[in-house]
């Protein structure tokens, strides 16, 4: 309790001093960190209004996303609203030749024609608590970093059974600040998520990954579900006697718009950020594993462009795995220059030395902090090499679609070696391998796979060392003459991994006497090399150093905290419910060059190129904007405003959250960042950094006017 009173004080008295627009704070502290700031900056609403543990307020609007997104609750019928690309994944699977809803969109008229996603679920916070005096009271003096780690599972699982004993809700305590201290979150999850609508692609993907992590931008990245439970308004799987969902609190929507200066916050679930690493880290992350995961997805993404662009069947199949693969291809792309413009190495290196001489002008400060940095220099020097090793397994090695998926026979494979399994279980596992066969190749292309396969290993070999690989894959490529094309040839020939009339022939015909064919399969027996080397050499290796890592990242986090005295800190990122806030602003990336804040339907028209799929604009799309049909949804300088920036810290889980206004109002949907801030996850700059969103306005009117889906704008509360 004295440790957390010190840290509070640490904070207020350091109030004052923030940063606006840096932080991801949690709810649960707002009324003593934030909510003075907040209502300087121009917030009506309080703290409680936001997040409330005894009564309704905007956190219970507020929902984890599938595996990784926001989503915001927006009518009391359980209707929620996220981004395109976050449903994306949902579009697609209903998609075919036949009903192609990623080109054409989908809109459900009632309810009835909303459709069911098998696996796709929505997590509602229930409260958080601060439990950090219960778990470090269960840790003595002088455990070791296992005994430590192993004493918070077992008071973490004790204090998450008792939190939820009963209910059937869920509960789980997360560290903050490197394990110095530990919130718990409760919350309840629903399984039954329908796709209500969805623009399509030409407008919710408009632009696609040429303008992603770009401004300006013209996406009308939206789309809509539902959540349905039981008929005692709880969490149920999918029925068709199920209902909607009843929520405690929707968001009201507000067509007023944005203005520069404007007060907004960003409530959502962002997923991670490491702020206070040290200048190894970065280093490390931007010297030896961005490059060449840079391009090894550059190529990827070169195979998929041109076969899609030969096939609409396979433009369906690899839509969301290109999205997928060019994502994160193009942030890390833009972290590297943001962090070389921001010369953040320097600036933590500036940090450190301070910090250095700080600790040694005091014995007991010498004494707890006066090695941490040397440690660190000591530990990235080995991490930085294996890191750069996993970097070229993951992006190359698993960059191969079969090779993922044969190692998911493996399971089968050890089984039926083992006398101890029954032939009722094995059955049972072939049952799940045709499901998940099923599912691979109604979205896989073999001859894409070949060109990657030769591509990326190719590349590979290129770049590592031969005692940095896998053996077996070294041996391999000199079998066939050192030829990856014909190593390639060779095992998409023979593989049962890479056609399902093979694979299903062998599943039809199995028996234990067979599994010695998964194991001489040539595609399992690259796979089997490939994790088998992460297993064996690099993951033992790597978890040992951040282990090592992790010990002394709390210390030295602890001595950052009181070497700045005067800073208010806030935690990392970790997919827990935060807020962010700041105002809507203009900013200028380069010299001469500067931004508006927002974009209007003119600049879609501008953008137009009818050979380009990414710049095809939508026949109604087009005569809505001749006519200037904008309803009540243009703003009231007579264009259609479409995005909007701002200075909210964000990050990748940010995707889908709301843009609130002063009054706690929608005002718009997250859904990404400025190409020059996508360094935010490590260093954020308030100059540089901008979160863009989808203004409200622009979704409405695409669900009103272009779609004639008014009844889903007549389901939600709108504020003139």
């Amino acid at each position: 309790m004295k440790k957390n009173a010190i840290f509070l004080f640490v904070f207020l008295a350091a109030f004052r001093l923030a940063t606006a627009g840096e932080g991801m704070w949690l709810p649960l502290l707002l009324e003593q960190l934030n909510e003075k700031e907040m209502k300087s900056m121009g917030m009506r609403i309080s703290a409680e209004d936001i997040y409330s543990i005894n009564n309704s307020s905007l956190k219970d609007a507020i929902l984890l996303f599938g595996r990784g997104c926001t989503a915001e609750i927006v009518s009391d019928k359980g209707l929620i609203l996220t981004n395109h690309h976050c449903g994306y994944g949902q579009i697609q699977s209903h998609s075919s030749l036949e009903h192609d809803y990623l080109t054409n969109g989908f809109w459900a008229m009632n309810q009835s024609e909303e459709l069911p996603n098998p696996g796709l679920s929505v997590t509602l916070l229930v409260r958080m608590e601060d439990v950090t005096s219960k778990v470090l009271q269960a840790l003595k003096p002088g455990m070791s970093e296992s005994q430590r780690e192993a004493a918070i599972r077992e008071i973490s699982a004790t204090l998450e059974q008792e939190a939820v004993k009963g209910t059937h809700y869920k509960a789980v305590v997360k560290p903050f600040y490197y394990g110095n201290e530990f919130y718990m979150f409760v919350s309840e999850t629903f399984n039954d998520v329908r796709l209500v609508g969805a623009p399509p692609s030409n407008i919710g993907k408009f632009g696609g990954d040429t303008d992603n992590w770009m401004w300006p931008r013209h996406t009308g990245d939206f789309s809509i579900f539902r959540i349905y439970a039981n008929k005692n308004n709880e969490p149920a799987e999918y029925s068709a006697d199920n209902v909607p969902y009843t929520p405690k609190s929707h968001l009201k929507i507000s067509l007023k718009g944005a203005e520069k200066g404007d007060f907004t916050f960003v409530f959502g679930y962002p997923g991670t950020t490491q702020e206070y690493l040290p200048s190894n880290a970065i280093q490390m992350i931007t010297q030896q594993a961005n490059p060449p995961a840079i391009r090894l997805r550059g190529k990827r993404l070169a195979i998929f462009d041109k076969y899609q662009n030969e096939s609409n069947l396979v433009r369906i199949q690899y839509a969301a795995k290109h999205a997928s693969v060019a994502n994160y291809w193009k942030k890390m792309i833009g972290e590297n220059r943001g962090i070389q413009k921001l010369d953040a190495i320097n600036k933590k290196q500036e940090l450190e030395n301070g910090f250095k001489s700080w600790a040694a002008s005091d014995a007991g400060r010498e004494k707890m902090y006066g090695g941490i940095l040397p440690a660190f220099d000591e530990l990235y020097g080995k991490m930085g090499r294996l890191e750069e090793d996993q970097t070229y397994l993951i992006e190359a090695g698993l960059g191969i679609e079969a090779v993922r998926f044969a190692y998911g026979f493996n399971t089968l494979l050890i089984q039926s070696t083992d006398k101890k399994v029954t032939d009722e279980a094995i059955d049972e596992q072939i049952k799940k391998l045709r499901t998940y066969a099923d599912a691979f190749f109604k979205n896989y292309y073999a001859p894409i796979d070949h060109e990657v396969f030769i591509v990326l290993m190719q590349d590979w070999f290129e770049h590592q060392e031969g005692a940095r690989m896998p053996g077996n894959l070294t041996m391999e490529l000199l079998k066939h003459g050192n030829s990856f094309t014909r190593w390639a040839d060779v095992v998409f020939e023979k593989s049962m991994f890479t056609d399902q009339q093979r694979l299903n022939k062998f599943l039809d015909r199995y028996n234990r006497r067979k599994a010695r064919q998964i194991e001489v399969d040539p595609m399992f027996s690259i796979a089997e090399a490939i994790y088998g080397h992460y297993i064996r050499a690099i993951r033992p290796s790597i978890s040992g150093l951040e282990a090592t890592n992790d010990s002394l990242q709390r210390i030295y986090m602890r001595g950052l905290m009181e070497y700045q005295p005067d800073k208010r800190f806030y935690p990392d990122a970790n997919s827990t419910l935060r807020v962010t806030y700041g105002k809507v602003d203009d900013y200028s990336p380069r010299d001469a060059v500067d931004y508006r804040y927002y974009t209007t339907l003119e600049g879609i028209m501008e953008k137009e190129d009818p050979a380009i799929y990414d710049y095809v604009v939508e026949p109604k799309l087009k005569k809505l904007y001749r006519e200037k049909d904008y309803g009540r949804y243009g703003d009231r300088d007579g264009t259609m405003h479409v995005c909007f920036t701002a200075s909210n810290h964000t990050s990748v889980g940010n995707s889908g959250s709301p843009v609130l206004n002063a009054d706690g109002y929608l005002l718009g949907i997250n859904f990404d960042r400025n190409w020059e801030g996508t360094m935010s996850d490590l260093m954020y700059d308030p100059d540089q950094c901008r979160n863009i969103s989808i203004d409200i306005r622009y979704c409405l009117f695409i669900v009103d006017k272009f779609a004639g889906a008014g009844h889903l704008v007549n389901e939600m509360t709108i504020v003139e």
